[in-house]
């Protein structure tokens, strides 16, 4: 099986992820089916009169707070926030806490009807190599998380955020590395990857708040703001200057798209946690589930 899927590891691990998304998206409307519509059948009810009497209790109203973060964590333009999209920003998250509130009685049910899952969340391990890339947190951790990103990408602007958020939570049992993919469409998304390696040369952790900078100002990534970005991380400006005239990590920055396209990477950000592929600019939550599973099973 291995040399029939070959380098196509992504395409295939995909196809089954979406198998058992589907598979655990029937399943929470079976446990619904069966669950409440039991209560709701003793109380002579149908389903959706019940759950709305009795769980969602009547209308779901959604508070200002709500409404403002959801419009910031998604980086809507308020210029963009007429009647019509404010319309339906609100019906989203009437339905997402109609579903949370829904989730939450089936799992207080659950605790009486115990019910168990014969099918298992698809791994993909890939083993991805650290090599030189820049790192943070602990040497020895029992969690790698390899992150392929590019400097002028909005999605690995978020994705650099949950990262923050990663570090924060687990600090030193968590260790990441950054590896550069930059896409073709950006233009100035290899230089500021050059850039960065130049830092990191001088020190790591110059390397990540230049990191930093550099995605809090993707707008900004001409050379003289990248000179400018290494001035304020408090590096030699002048071994800067000189390293990113010689394109001195040209090559290395090469090696690490060349290297991101033999292992399965096809967009930005993409992440190997312990080998497990996650794709895309996920909220913290995405990733703790996977690296709580992976120090626990760590301890046994």
């Amino acid at each position: 099986e291995e040399e029939l899927i070959g380098e196509d590891k992504v395409d295939f691990f995909d196809l089954k992820k979406r198998e058992y998304e589907l598979k655990m998206e029937r399943l929470g409307k079976l446990l619904v089916d069966k669950l409440i519509g039991a209560e709701a059948k003793k109380a002579g009810m149908p389903l959706e009169e019940y759950i709305s009497k009795n769980i969602t209790k009547g209308e779901i109203k959604i508070s200002d707070s709500d409404f403002k973060k959801f419009v910031k964590e998604k980086r809507i333009p308020e210029s963009q926030v007429n009647a019509q999209i404010k319309e339906r920003i609100t019906q989203y998250l009437q339905q997402q806490k109609k579903q949370d509130q829904v989730q939450a009685y089936v799992a207080k049910l659950t605790k009486s009807s115990p019910v168990e899952v014969y099918f298992s969340k698809p791994k993909m391990n890939v083993q991805v190599e650290v090599g030189g890339s820049p790192t943070a947190g602990g040497e020895k951790a029992a969690v790698t998380i390899v992150e392929f990103s590019d400097f002028q990408c909005p999605f690995c602007s978020r994705g650099a955020e949950t990262v923050t958020e990663v570090k924060k939570k687990y600090g030193n049992k968590v260790r990441i590395a950054f590896k550069h993919f930059p896409l073709p469409m950006h233009r100035e998304a290899r230089p500021a990857s050059e850039a960065s390696m130049c830092i990191n040369e001088q020190s790591s952790d110059k390397f990540w708040k230049y990191h930093d900078l550099l995605f809090k100002n993707q707008d900004k990534l001409d050379a003289a703001s990248l000179e400018k970005y290494a001035k304020d991380v408090g590096a030699n400006v002048d071994k800067f200057k000189e390293c990113f005239a010689a394109g001195k990590f040209k090559d290395a920055v090469q090696k690490d798209l060349d290297y991101g396209e033999k292992v399965g990477v096809k967009s930005t950000p993409t992440f190997f946690v312990n080998g497990q592929l996650v794709a895309g600019a996920l909220p913290p939550e995405a990733f703790s589930e996977i690296i709580d599973e992976e120090l626990s099973d760590a301890k046994k």
